[in-house]
């Protein structure tokens, strides 16, 4: 009998250690779970990310074949330049003249030094492959300060894009530049520098005087201004801009200042419709027309008003109300130093409506906003877009980019997908702080 008891007694540590094992691997799944969708883990999920980006631009630079496209004709010009040059209708390389602002050829004519004058592709595409992490640290950044998209999404927006690693390491477009910058304002605007962010960012500045893409930001950030600071303490940042970009151009300035402005800044250059990604199932002859451009040109700035008037400026005072000193407004406003949310919704949002409505979208210009997108879908998400549907959003955005040449089919997906987007960002919930709400009921 005492012997069936000890057998009993000795079997019992088993199941508890069973028990035990189970709990673990319970609590490790569910951590595991926290991991993928917590967004306070953003930093952890992004330094994994940012070591395995490390292994794949390596073997990408290694294993796939460079494409030759622009870089040759950003060397030919930034050597006129050298060459004593300084009139920009005289510079030019192979795809044609030199169309981008004098910070462009500041920056690529260090290229050209660093690379022996353009000749050592590999170089240059280790440049950009730094360039390229550089770019997902500041994108991290921005969504850690913000809290507001899952760690999983981030897996998508990282490894998943075959464009994207191609447009940095293997084209070496000057479009990668342009938004390094742009995001390396938007986290010195986080952190309340707004004259430096501005620099960086606004038009004229550093990131604009790369490539004009920038501009598109332009709006949220002028209305950010005006929130912020009125129009009285809006206008010397941006007569900081102003005062930079006439420095950084006053050497073509003072040889053609007509010719600069005009090929730098020319907002009319016409696009090819063979390299359109946007608009294929539209018949060339309506792609070229002039008043299918202004048309977009009117549905932009209408949809931009439209955002400014009912899910930007929620005060319930009048939109000249931004003009005034916020002291002497009825509604104070929120110190954005609280809503780094807001500050991010309103850029984005910004540059999303306007290449919605671009006349032509490129393969380059993807960079645009590709990192922007997990932010425009899961921030401020409506209750019927569940992860399943923005998941497929992106994986159709990834697919009509990688389609080449564009067809069709692959141009109004890539519009259908923007629809949604743009849908969900009227109708998702408001980006503003509890406390904006409060103030103003309060009042």
């Amino acid at each position: 009998m005492a012997a069936g008891v000890r057998k009993r007694a000795r079997a019992g540590p088993p199941p508890r250690l069973a028990g035990l094992c189970g709990q673990w691997l319970r609590r490790a799944w569910q951590e595991r779970r926290l991991l993928l969708l917590e967004p306070r883990y953003t930093l952890l999920v992004a330094a994994c990310l940012c070591l395995a980006e490390v292994g794949i631009t390596f073997w990408v630079i290694h294993r796939v074949a460079y494409t030759e496209i622009d870089w040759k004709a950003y060397m030919a010009e930034v050597e006129g330049v050298i060459n004593g040059t300084y009139d920009y209708t005289q510079l030019q390389g192979d795809t044609g003249p030199l169309v981008y602002p004098a910070g462009f050829v500041y920056i690529f004519m260090g290229l050209y030094y660093v690379t022996g004058h353009g000749t050592d592709i590999r170089m240059a595409q280790h440049i950009f492959a730094v360039l390229y992490l550089a770019t997902l640290l500041l994108v991290f950044l921005i969504y850690h300060q913000t809290c507001k998209v899952p760690p999983f999404v981030f897996f998508f927006m990282c490894c998943a894009s075959y464009r994207v690693h191609s447009i940095f390491v293997l084209r070496l477009f000057n479009d990668p530049v342009a938004m390094a910058l742009l995001f390396l304002s938007i986290n010195l605007l986080l952190a309340q520098r707004w004259g430096w962010g501005c620099c960086c960012f606004r038009h004229p500045s550093l990131a604009v005087s790369v490539k004009m893409n920038v501009l598109l930001f332009a709006p949220g950030l002028l209305f950010l201004l005006l929130t912020q600071f009125g129009l009285r303490g809006a206008l010397p940042k941006l007569g900081i801009c102003a005062v930079l970009q006439v420095v950084l151009g006053l050497p073509f300035l003072l040889e053609n200042p007509v010719g600069y402005l005009s090929r730098s800044f020319d907002l009319g250059r016409q696009f090819l419709f063979r390299w359109t990604v946007n608009w294929r199932f539209l018949p060339e002859t309506l792609f070229l027309h002039r008043a299918f451009h202004l048309a977009l040109l009117a549905t932009h700035l209408t949809l931009l008003l439209l955002f400014v008037l009912c899910r930007w400026h929620r005060t319930g005072e009048s939109i000249l109300s931004l003009l005034k000193d916020p002291s002497k407004r009825k509604v104070p406003p929120q110190p954005l130093t609280a809503n780094h949310i807001l500050i991010v919704s309103t850029l984005f949002t910004s540059n999303f409506i306007g290449i919605c409505f671009s006349r032509s979208l490129h393969y380059q210009f993807y960079v645009w906003y590709f990192h922007t997108l997990p932010y425009l879908l899961w921030a401020t998400p409506a209750r019927w877009l569940t992860h399943l549907l923005r998941l497929l959003v992106l994986g159709l955005i990834e697919l009509s980019w990688n389609t080449y040449p564009s067809t069709s089919c692959s141009s109004a997906a890539l519009h259908v997908c923007h629809a949604v987007i743009l849908l969900q960002l009227w109708l998702g919930p408001q980006p503003f702080p509890k406390s904006t709400q409060h103030s103003k009921k309060a009042h």
